[in-house]
């Protein structure tokens, strides 16, 4: 069985797995949620790009875990895509959940669909935050009511110098094993930078039938892609 730590996407924390993680569990596994520094319960902790790194590495470290799948949401498919080639034989498998892959060289910002300068300003705007999204940004995502006011209530701003700061990758993405679950309620397709990810031998393509937040709307079959992406 396999040690699956999961790590949320910008705004959550740990929290935001509990449905997985129980799934994983009632399979056999082992489910380590993680919380990235600055936010949810560890809000006032100072946070970079790099210190989420850290965080990643730290909790399979600190764990003693062998046999890894580091599992990335979102945004924390930057820093789990770094992470993954630093702790070695340990890894299994990387799983991006909807996800931004690191690029050398780039930050989360840098990819942002109205471009780094506008991503700025609305983190100036809000002190050097990224504010939760209202609840207009939830419509067409597959998620009801209960579901929406569950993350509005444990989301929390999300520290802007880990969406500025730049990856750093010292080997090409492509070389790790890695399964990359497209959310197809928030795009049909991958991302161009996946799309030429997904070239690769070594990364599969999963499809889901919901929104961007399937840890929410879809936690067996989320668990499920997850459990057989532990056997390949």
């Amino acid at each position: 069985m396999a040690e699956f730590v999961l790590v949320p996407g910008a705004w959550l924390g740990s929290w935001a797995w509990d449905d997985v993680a129980r799934e994983l569990r009632a399979a056999g596994h082992g489910a380590h949620p993680l919380t990235l520094s600055g936010l949810a319960d560890k809000q006032g902790v100072p946070a970079g790009q790099p210190t989420h790194v850290r965080d990643i590495v730290g909790e399979v470290e600190r764990l003693g875990l062998r046999d890894v799948v580091l599992v990335g949401h979102s945004y924390a498919g930057i820093p789990v895509g770094q992470a993954a080639e630093l702790i070695g034989d340990r890894l299994t498998r990387v799983v991006f959940v909807d996800a931004d892959v690191p690029i050398d060289g780039e930050s989360f910002a840098s990819g942002w669909w109205r471009g780094q300068e506008a991503f700025e300003e609305t983190l100036a705007e809000n002190d050097g935050w990224w504010p939760p999204p209202a609840a207009a940004d939830f419509d067409g995502q597959g998620l009801d009511s209960e579901e929406v006011a569950r993350f509005a209530s444990g989301a929390t701003p999300h520290p802007g110098a880990t969406l500025t700061e730049p990856a750093v990758l010292a080997r090409p993405l492509g070389e790790l094993p890695a399964t990359y679950i497209k959310c197809l309620l928030d795009g049909a397709e991958p991302m161009d930078d996946v799309a030429e990810l997904l070239k690769s031998d070594r990364w599969r393509l999963v499809e889901m039938d919901t929104g961007h937040w399937p840890m929410f709307s879809q936690p067996r079959e989320l668990a499920r892609i997850l459990h057989a992406s532990a056997q390949t």
